[in-house]
Protein backbone atom coordinates (compact mmCIF):
# COMPACT_ATOMS: atom_id res chain seq x y z
CA UNK A 1 0.00 0.00 0.00
CA UNK A 2 1.21 3.35 -0.84
CA UNK A 3 1.51 5.71 2.22
CA UNK A 4 0.41 9.23 2.64
CA UNK A 5 2.94 11.39 4.56
CA UNK A 6 2.83 14.86 5.46
CA UNK A 7 5.80 16.75 6.46
CA UNK A 8 4.13 20.11 8.06
CA UNK A 9 6.10 23.25 8.72
CA UNK A 10 5.21 25.86 10.57
CA UNK A 11 6.28 29.02 8.85
CA UNK A 12 9.25 31.36 10.40
CA UNK A 13 7.51 30.04 13.58
CA UNK A 14 9.23 31.97 16.27
CA UNK A 15 9.25 35.16 14.77
CA UNK A 16 5.84 34.49 13.25
CA UNK A 17 4.51 33.69 17.17
CA UNK A 18 5.72 37.19 17.84
CA UNK A 19 4.09 38.97 15.45
CA UNK A 20 1.13 37.30 16.25
CA UNK A 21 1.41 38.69 19.53
CA UNK A 22 2.20 41.88 18.69
CA UNK A 23 0.91 43.58 16.14
CA UNK A 24 3.03 46.63 15.85
CA UNK A 25 5.71 43.60 14.74
CA UNK A 26 3.28 43.00 11.63
CA UNK A 27 4.86 43.67 8.46
CA UNK A 28 8.13 44.58 9.41
CA UNK A 29 11.73 42.56 9.65
CA UNK A 30 11.61 40.93 12.69
CA UNK A 31 14.78 38.35 14.12
CA UNK A 32 14.37 36.62 16.99
CA UNK A 33 17.66 36.02 18.94
CA UNK A 34 20.80 37.76 21.19
CA UNK A 35 21.86 40.99 20.61
CA UNK A 36 24.61 42.08 18.03
CA UNK A 37 26.40 43.64 20.72
CA UNK A 38 26.89 40.18 23.10
CA UNK A 39 27.52 37.81 20.40
CA UNK A 40 24.02 36.97 19.73
CA UNK A 41 22.46 34.57 16.05
CA UNK A 42 18.86 34.88 14.55
CA UNK A 43 17.21 32.02 15.99
CA UNK A 44 14.46 32.41 13.44
CA UNK A 45 13.52 35.82 11.04
CA UNK A 46 10.33 36.95 9.78
CA UNK A 47 9.83 36.50 6.14
CA UNK A 48 10.25 40.55 6.43
CA UNK A 49 13.89 40.18 7.37
CA UNK A 50 14.65 37.28 5.17
CA UNK A 51 14.14 39.93 2.22
CA UNK A 52 17.35 41.23 3.35
CA UNK A 53 18.96 38.26 3.39
CA UNK A 54 18.92 37.63 7.38
CA UNK A 55 18.94 33.75 7.76
CA UNK A 56 18.45 31.68 11.20
CA UNK A 57 22.42 31.07 12.72
CA UNK A 58 23.42 34.22 11.49
CA UNK A 59 25.37 36.60 13.72
CA UNK A 60 23.16 39.03 14.40
CA UNK A 61 26.15 41.75 13.80
CA UNK A 62 25.88 40.80 10.05
CA UNK A 63 22.04 40.72 10.32
CA UNK A 64 21.61 44.35 11.46
CA UNK A 65 24.26 44.98 8.83
CA UNK A 66 22.07 43.42 6.12
CA UNK A 67 18.75 44.87 7.68
CA UNK A 68 19.41 48.66 9.86
CA UNK A 69 15.81 48.29 10.66
CA UNK A 70 15.38 44.68 11.62
CA UNK A 71 13.64 44.48 15.21
CA UNK A 72 15.34 42.07 17.61
CA UNK A 73 13.37 40.22 20.09
CA UNK A 74 14.76 38.08 22.55
CA UNK A 75 13.58 34.50 22.50
CA UNK A 76 10.71 33.56 24.70
CA UNK A 77 10.94 29.59 24.61
CA UNK A 78 8.03 28.91 27.47
CA UNK A 79 5.77 30.65 24.80
CA UNK A 80 7.10 28.97 21.62
CA UNK A 81 6.70 25.47 23.58
CA UNK A 82 2.78 26.42 24.53
CA UNK A 83 2.12 27.01 21.00
CA UNK A 84 4.20 23.62 19.86
CA UNK A 85 2.30 22.05 22.67
CA UNK A 86 -0.64 23.71 20.72
CA UNK A 87 -0.30 22.48 17.57
CA UNK A 88 0.95 18.72 18.39
CA UNK A 89 -2.33 18.77 19.61
CA UNK A 90 -3.58 18.88 16.16
CA UNK A 91 -1.67 16.60 14.48
CA UNK A 92 -2.58 14.18 16.68
CA UNK A 93 -6.49 14.96 16.41
CA UNK A 94 -5.70 13.59 12.77
CA UNK A 95 -3.42 10.83 13.30
CA UNK A 96 -1.73 9.15 16.33
CA UNK A 97 1.01 8.85 14.10
CA UNK A 98 2.87 12.04 14.65
CA UNK A 99 6.77 12.28 14.55
CA UNK A 100 8.17 15.91 16.10
CA UNK A 101 11.66 17.12 14.62
CA UNK A 102 11.57 20.03 16.70
CA UNK A 103 8.90 22.53 18.16
CA UNK A 104 7.75 23.65 14.82
CA UNK A 105 7.84 20.51 12.43
CA UNK A 106 7.02 16.70 12.60
CA UNK A 107 6.00 14.08 10.12
CA UNK A 108 2.56 12.69 10.11
CA UNK A 109 1.49 9.21 8.89
CA UNK A 110 -1.96 10.22 7.29
CA UNK A 111 -2.38 6.79 5.59
CA UNK A 112 -5.18 6.04 7.89
CA UNK A 113 -6.66 9.32 9.77
CA UNK A 114 -9.91 10.46 12.19
CA UNK A 115 -11.04 12.23 8.87
CA UNK A 116 -11.67 9.31 7.10
CA UNK A 117 -9.86 11.50 3.74
CA UNK A 118 -8.45 9.25 1.04
CA UNK A 119 -6.10 11.76 -0.49
CA UNK A 120 -3.28 13.22 1.33
CA UNK A 121 -3.67 17.01 -0.38
CA UNK A 122 -7.02 17.03 1.35
CA UNK A 123 -5.46 15.81 4.63
CA UNK A 124 -2.68 18.93 4.27
CA UNK A 125 -5.53 21.21 3.39
CA UNK A 126 -7.64 20.83 6.11
CA UNK A 127 -4.92 20.77 8.54
CA UNK A 128 -3.53 24.18 7.39
CA UNK A 129 -6.50 25.74 7.31
CA UNK A 130 -7.31 24.55 11.21
CA UNK A 131 -4.20 25.59 11.82
CA UNK A 132 -4.81 29.09 11.17
CA UNK A 133 -8.18 29.08 12.62
CA UNK A 134 -6.88 27.50 16.15
CA UNK A 135 -3.35 29.31 16.45
CA UNK A 136 -3.93 32.28 13.72
CA UNK A 137 -0.23 31.23 11.75
CA UNK A 138 0.32 29.50 8.78
CA UNK A 139 2.43 25.92 7.84
CA UNK A 140 3.80 24.74 5.06
CA UNK A 141 3.09 21.27 4.33
CA UNK A 142 4.52 18.79 1.71
CA UNK A 143 2.82 15.61 0.81
CA UNK A 144 4.46 11.83 -0.54
CA UNK A 145 4.54 8.46 -0.80
CA UNK A 146 8.12 8.71 1.83
CA UNK A 147 9.45 11.20 4.26
CA UNK A 148 11.86 12.37 2.65
CA UNK A 149 10.31 13.31 -0.24
CA UNK A 150 7.29 14.97 2.15
CA UNK A 151 10.14 16.83 3.86
CA UNK A 152 11.46 18.33 0.40
CA UNK A 153 7.76 19.30 -0.98
CA UNK A 154 6.50 21.25 2.34
CA UNK A 155 9.38 24.13 2.03
CA UNK A 156 9.22 24.30 -1.70
CA UNK A 157 6.64 26.87 -1.70
CA UNK A 158 6.66 28.63 1.26
CA UNK A 159 5.45 30.41 3.33
CA UNK A 160 1.58 28.94 3.76
CA UNK A 161 2.65 26.57 1.06
CA UNK A 162 1.63 23.56 0.09
CA UNK A 163 2.85 20.69 -2.01
CA UNK A 164 2.46 17.23 -3.56
CA UNK A 165 4.51 14.52 -5.12
CA UNK A 166 2.21 11.79 -6.48
CA UNK A 167 3.90 8.54 -6.76
CA UNK A 168 2.98 8.91 -10.41
CA UNK A 169 5.24 12.31 -10.12
CA UNK A 170 8.25 10.97 -7.81
CA UNK A 171 11.09 10.14 -10.61
CA UNK A 172 10.00 13.63 -12.85
CA UNK A 173 10.45 15.50 -9.36
CA UNK A 174 13.62 13.71 -8.54
CA UNK A 175 15.10 14.78 -11.50
CA UNK A 176 15.09 18.30 -10.96
CA UNK A 177 16.49 18.01 -7.84
CA UNK A 178 20.37 19.38 -7.10
CA UNK A 179 22.75 17.28 -5.16
CA UNK A 180 22.16 18.89 -1.79
CA UNK A 181 18.56 18.02 -1.98
CA UNK A 182 19.93 14.99 -0.74
CA UNK A 183 19.49 14.39 3.65
CA UNK A 184 23.22 14.13 4.75
CA UNK A 185 24.88 16.59 1.73
CA UNK A 186 25.88 19.93 3.28
CA UNK A 187 27.84 22.27 1.73
CA UNK A 188 31.25 20.08 2.16
CA UNK A 189 30.26 17.20 0.69
CA UNK A 190 28.13 18.73 -1.84
CA UNK A 191 31.00 20.72 -2.81
CA UNK A 192 33.13 17.21 -2.68
CA UNK A 193 30.48 15.22 -5.05
CA UNK A 194 30.43 18.19 -7.75
CA UNK A 195 34.23 18.04 -7.68
CA UNK A 196 33.30 14.79 -8.91
CA UNK A 197 31.30 15.39 -11.72
CA UNK A 198 27.98 14.66 -9.50
CA UNK A 199 25.95 17.36 -10.33
CA UNK A 200 22.27 16.15 -9.57
CA UNK A 201 20.73 14.06 -7.50
CA UNK A 202 20.09 11.57 -9.96
CA UNK A 203 23.85 11.62 -11.43
CA UNK A 204 24.22 9.51 -7.83
CA UNK A 205 22.79 6.64 -9.21
CA UNK A 206 25.07 6.45 -11.97
CA UNK A 207 28.38 5.96 -9.33
CA UNK A 208 29.85 2.23 -8.44
CA UNK A 209 28.59 2.14 -4.29
CA UNK A 210 32.50 1.49 -3.64
CA UNK A 211 32.95 4.61 -5.64
CA UNK A 212 30.74 6.72 -3.79
CA UNK A 213 31.99 5.23 -0.22
CA UNK A 214 35.67 7.03 -1.43
CA UNK A 215 33.61 10.19 -1.77
CA UNK A 216 30.95 10.37 1.23
CA UNK A 217 32.03 7.16 3.07
CA UNK A 218 29.14 5.42 5.09
CA UNK A 219 26.37 8.11 3.28
CA UNK A 220 26.96 5.96 0.45
CA UNK A 221 23.91 3.08 0.46
CA UNK A 222 22.07 5.41 2.05
CA UNK A 223 22.46 8.51 -0.34
CA UNK A 224 21.94 5.70 -3.40
CA UNK A 225 18.64 5.10 -2.13
CA UNK A 226 17.78 8.62 -2.06
CA UNK A 227 18.80 8.91 -4.88
CA UNK A 228 16.18 6.09 -6.56
CA UNK A 229 13.41 8.02 -4.18
CA UNK A 230 13.30 5.19 -1.98
CA UNK A 231 12.94 5.66 1.99
CA UNK A 232 11.21 3.11 3.86
CA UNK A 233 11.39 4.65 7.12
CA UNK A 234 7.98 4.82 8.92
CA UNK A 235 6.65 7.32 11.23
CA UNK A 236 7.94 6.91 14.61
CA UNK A 237 5.74 8.93 16.87
CA UNK A 238 7.81 7.70 19.90
CA UNK A 239 11.33 7.77 18.16
CA UNK A 240 13.97 7.30 21.11
CA UNK A 241 16.18 10.16 21.20
CA UNK A 242 19.70 9.45 19.58
CA UNK A 243 21.93 12.37 20.60
CA UNK A 244 21.84 15.50 22.81
CA UNK A 245 24.09 18.56 22.42
CA UNK A 246 24.77 22.20 23.81
CA UNK A 247 26.94 25.06 22.87
CA UNK A 248 28.26 28.42 23.89
CA UNK A 249 28.82 31.72 22.04
CA UNK A 250 31.21 33.81 23.99
CA UNK A 251 30.87 37.08 24.10
CA UNK A 252 35.00 37.15 23.82
CA UNK A 253 36.58 34.60 22.14
CA UNK A 254 38.70 32.37 24.17
CA UNK A 255 42.53 32.32 23.29
CA UNK A 256 43.72 30.91 26.65
CA UNK A 257 43.60 26.75 25.93
CA UNK A 258 43.44 26.21 29.91
CA UNK A 259 40.17 28.16 29.88
CA UNK A 260 38.96 26.09 26.53
CA UNK A 261 39.28 22.90 28.39
CA UNK A 262 37.61 23.95 31.55
CA UNK A 263 34.82 25.21 29.59
CA UNK A 264 34.52 22.05 26.95
CA UNK A 265 35.00 20.18 30.66
CA UNK A 266 31.90 21.83 31.93
CA UNK A 267 29.38 20.88 29.16
CA UNK A 268 30.42 17.48 28.71
CA UNK A 269 30.09 17.08 32.81
CA UNK A 270 26.20 18.33 32.32
CA UNK A 271 25.47 16.22 29.23
CA UNK A 272 27.19 13.44 31.40
CA UNK A 273 24.74 14.35 34.48
CA UNK A 274 21.47 14.52 31.64
CA UNK A 275 22.42 11.11 30.31
CA UNK A 276 21.95 9.99 33.84
CA UNK A 277 19.04 11.42 34.38
CA UNK A 278 17.84 10.03 31.40
CA UNK A 279 19.23 6.36 32.20
CA UNK A 280 21.13 6.14 29.01
CA UNK A 281 24.49 5.47 27.92
CA UNK A 282 26.68 7.01 25.06
CA UNK A 283 29.50 5.55 22.78
CA UNK A 284 30.27 8.83 20.81
CA UNK A 285 31.41 11.99 22.03
CA UNK A 286 31.50 15.00 20.06
CA UNK A 287 32.76 18.84 20.53
CA UNK A 288 32.43 21.45 18.19
CA UNK A 289 34.56 24.40 18.15
CA UNK A 290 33.77 27.89 15.62
CA UNK A 291 36.78 29.39 15.27
CA UNK A 292 36.74 33.57 14.75
CA UNK A 293 36.58 32.99 11.59
CA UNK A 294 33.35 31.20 11.42
CA UNK A 295 35.14 28.14 10.33
CA UNK A 296 33.49 25.59 12.05
CA UNK A 297 34.50 22.03 12.56
CA UNK A 298 33.63 19.12 14.58
CA UNK A 299 35.68 16.12 16.02
CA UNK A 300 33.90 12.70 17.16
CA UNK A 301 35.02 9.75 19.24
CA UNK A 302 33.47 6.27 19.58
CA UNK A 303 34.45 3.93 22.89
CA UNK A 304 33.04 0.86 23.75
CA UNK A 305 31.22 0.20 26.13
CA UNK A 306 29.00 3.08 26.48
CA UNK A 307 28.90 5.29 29.58
CA UNK A 308 27.31 8.68 31.41
CA UNK A 309 30.32 8.86 33.58
CA UNK A 310 31.08 12.33 34.40
CA UNK A 311 35.09 12.00 34.20
CA UNK A 312 34.95 9.73 30.92
CA UNK A 313 32.70 12.00 28.90
CA UNK A 314 34.39 14.99 29.96
CA UNK A 315 37.84 13.45 29.39
CA UNK A 316 36.74 11.50 26.04
CA UNK A 317 35.36 15.17 25.22
CA UNK A 318 38.15 17.41 26.34
CA UNK A 319 41.25 15.05 25.00
CA UNK A 320 39.57 16.36 20.98
CA UNK A 321 40.16 19.39 21.79
CA UNK A 322 44.09 17.71 20.84
CA UNK A 323 42.71 17.55 17.15
CA UNK A 324 42.08 21.15 16.81
CA UNK A 325 43.44 24.32 16.46
CA UNK A 326 41.90 25.74 19.79
CA UNK A 327 44.14 27.77 21.83
CA UNK A 328 46.62 28.56 18.66
CA UNK A 329 43.17 30.54 17.21
CA UNK A 330 40.73 32.34 19.03
CA UNK A 331 38.07 30.27 19.81
CA UNK A 332 34.14 31.51 19.35
CA UNK A 333 31.97 28.92 19.79
CA UNK A 334 32.40 25.41 21.92
CA UNK A 335 29.80 22.73 21.67
CA UNK A 336 29.73 19.27 23.47
CA UNK A 337 27.64 16.02 22.20
CA UNK A 338 26.96 12.65 23.08
CA UNK A 339 25.50 10.43 20.16
CA UNK A 340 24.97 6.56 19.89
CA UNK A 341 23.12 6.28 22.91
CA UNK A 342 21.60 3.34 24.59
CA UNK A 343 19.57 2.31 27.31
CA UNK A 344 20.99 1.40 30.53
CA UNK A 345 21.29 -2.26 31.07
CA UNK A 346 20.84 -2.64 26.79
CA UNK A 347 23.47 -3.16 23.94
CA UNK A 348 25.22 -0.35 22.56
CA UNK A 349 23.48 0.99 18.88
CA UNK A 350 24.81 -1.04 16.48
CA UNK A 351 25.89 1.02 13.31
CA UNK A 352 23.48 1.81 10.89
CA UNK A 353 22.47 -0.93 8.63
CA UNK A 354 21.84 -0.44 5.37
CA UNK A 355 18.86 1.29 4.36
CA UNK A 356 18.53 3.08 7.68
CA UNK A 357 19.38 6.61 8.27
CA UNK A 358 23.14 7.44 10.00
CA UNK A 359 22.70 9.91 12.29
CA UNK A 360 25.18 12.66 12.12
CA UNK A 361 26.84 14.44 15.04
CA UNK A 362 25.94 18.48 15.13
CA UNK A 363 26.02 19.94 12.08
CA UNK A 364 28.62 18.96 9.33
CA UNK A 365 32.06 20.54 10.14
CA UNK A 366 32.79 22.98 7.31
CA UNK A 367 32.45 26.71 7.66
CA UNK A 368 29.05 27.74 9.25
CA UNK A 369 25.45 29.46 8.31
CA UNK A 370 24.69 27.13 5.86
CA UNK A 371 22.44 27.73 2.55
CA UNK A 372 18.86 28.13 3.18
CA UNK A 373 16.62 25.46 2.48
CA UNK A 374 15.24 25.30 -1.01
CA UNK A 375 11.79 27.71 -1.02
CA UNK A 376 12.18 28.20 2.54
CA UNK A 377 14.22 31.32 3.17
Amino acid sequence: MVRRILHVDMDAFYASVEQRDDPSLRGKPVAVGGSAESRGVVCAASYEARQFGVRSAMPMSRAVRLCPTLVIIPPSFRKYRSVSSEVFGLFREVTPLVEPLSLDEAYLDVTENAWGETLGRTVAARLKAVIREKTCLTASAGVAPNKFLAKIASGWKKPDGLTVIAPERVERFLQGLPIDALWGVGPVTAARLRSHGIQKLVDVRAIPEDDLRLIVGSLAPWLQQLANGIDNRKVEPNRETKSASSENTFHRDLTNLAQIREEVDRMARDIARWLARKERLARTVTIKVRYDDFTTITRSLTVLPPTSDEAAIATRAVSLLDRTEAGARPVRLLGVGVHNLSLLGEEAEPPPRKGTMPSLPFDEPDPVEPPPKRGVE
